[in-house]
């Protein structure tokens, strides 16, 4: 007889691995093999039962703990050898679950949820300026959306009279169903096709909402929106959202937020950035320039001999944190060298002069420039 393989081994797991990784590798390899998917294939069959085998014991914390310390020696008998073997073994797992993407669910039906749910989550797209999105604002917003009826208070009857249980379910909103399946005899529980799940039943529905318990309704909120937003990121309103069912709690509303371009400044991150245009005299004899900022004008000195692109640094002048508004970002500028047009004849003259008064010292980039042209071409 050949030697049984690794429990682990057959199912490609570590011997780390948890209950949710077991069982995910079990359902990839008996959706893959079963012998319903594969008709006629040894093969297949053999491997599904072997998975089968591996499964029911290393999914059992007292056999996985015997199986650890004696190997298959600690657990003979205990595991599947074929087909039958998962009545009263201990093989507690969801067979709808696993094998419900290719049968459909046992009993004709994919299994639905008929506890409490949650509502369903709801995004709504805020616009704002760029200085909104800076310091914060506050908006009122309508939304759109269901909500509890407020004619019967949600029971879906009439006169806010509550609704009957279900006699097919007894409340519970689900039924049991018995079938013998080729794993044997498997009790498996699906949604009340009388109540859908409810486990009441409405017979004089509320004229308002048509016994939904719920109706759309236009709700108004008042929003604050922090210092410090940026483009495309997300607010959470919680429970703003629609309302669950059967006692679930309401979903979350979620606000996007896009900002509107700034004629002058630009964001990256945190930090501010513009550009501010300077003379030819301004940059050769530094000048105090009055520099944008979000707060305003802000005073600062530049040094003689600036050049073109020359970047500075305000600091503390950019973007608040989000959520911790005292520290804030930086502003950066970048000065911008306008030449002058339309001069006059004396204006051109004087410029000729002074052209004439530099020297080399006066211009260190084009005096290093046309040296290394010199060297190339001697």
């Amino acid at each position: 007889m050949p030697e049984k393989r690794d429990y682990y081994e057959i199912l490609g797991v570590p011997r780390s691995a948890g209950d949710d990784e077991l069982k995910r590798a079990y359902r990839n390899l008996a959706k893959k093999h079963h012998p319903d998917l594969n008709p006629g294939d040894k093969e297949s069959e053999a491997k599904f039962k072997e998975a089968n085998e591996a499964y029911a014991v290393l999914s059992d914390p007292e056999k996985r703990k015997a199986y650890d310390q004696f190997g298959h020696a600690g657990v003979d008998g205990q595991g599947f050898g074929g087909f039958g073997g998962f009545g009263g073994a201990g093989f507690d797992i969801d067979l709808e679950d696993i094998f419900g993407s290719f049968f459909g669910g046992f009993g004709g039906g994919s299994r639905r949820r008929s506890g409490p749910q949650r509502g369903a989550n709801l995004r709504y797209r805020m616009t704002l300026d760029f200085m909104e999105a800076a310091f914060g604002v506050e908006r009122q917003i309508t939304i759109n959306k269901e909500d509890h009826c407020d004619t019967c208070k949600g029971t879906g009857s009439r006169d806010g009279t509550q609704p009957d249980q279900c006699t097919a379910c007894q409340g519970t909103g689900q039924v049991n169903q018995r079938q013998q399946t080729m794993f044997g005899t498997v009790m498996t529980s699906r949604t009340c096709p009388t109540c859908n799940g409810k486990g009441t039943i409405v017979k004089n529905p509320c004229p308002a909402c048509n016994g939904r318990g719920r109706r759309q309704k236009a709700k108004s909120l008042h929003v604050r929106i922090p210092a410090g937003v940026n483009q495309g990121e997300m607010l959470t309103m919680p429970g703003e959202g629609e309302p669950g069912t059967l006692g679930g709690p309401s979903g979350d509303l979620y606000i996007e937020i896009t900002v509107r371009p700034h004629p002058i400044f630009k964001r990256d991150g945190y930090n501010t950035f513009c550009e501010v245009p300077i003379t030819f005299t301004q940059a050769a004899l530094g000048a105090d320039l009055e520099v944008p900022t979000i707060d305003g004008p802000h005073l600062y000195r530049i040094r003689e001999g600036t050049q073109p692109n020359d970047t500075f640094t305000v600091r503390g002048k950019g973007i608040p944190h989000l959520n911790r508004s005292n520290v804030r970002g930086d502003h950066r500028f970048r000065v911008v060298l306008e030449v002058p047009r339309n001069l006059d004849e004396n204006q051109k003259e004087q410029l000729r002069r002074f052209e004439q008064s530099c020297s080399e010292k006066n211009y260190q980039k084009r005096g290093s420039f046309f040296n290394k042209i010199k060297e190339i071409f001697k």
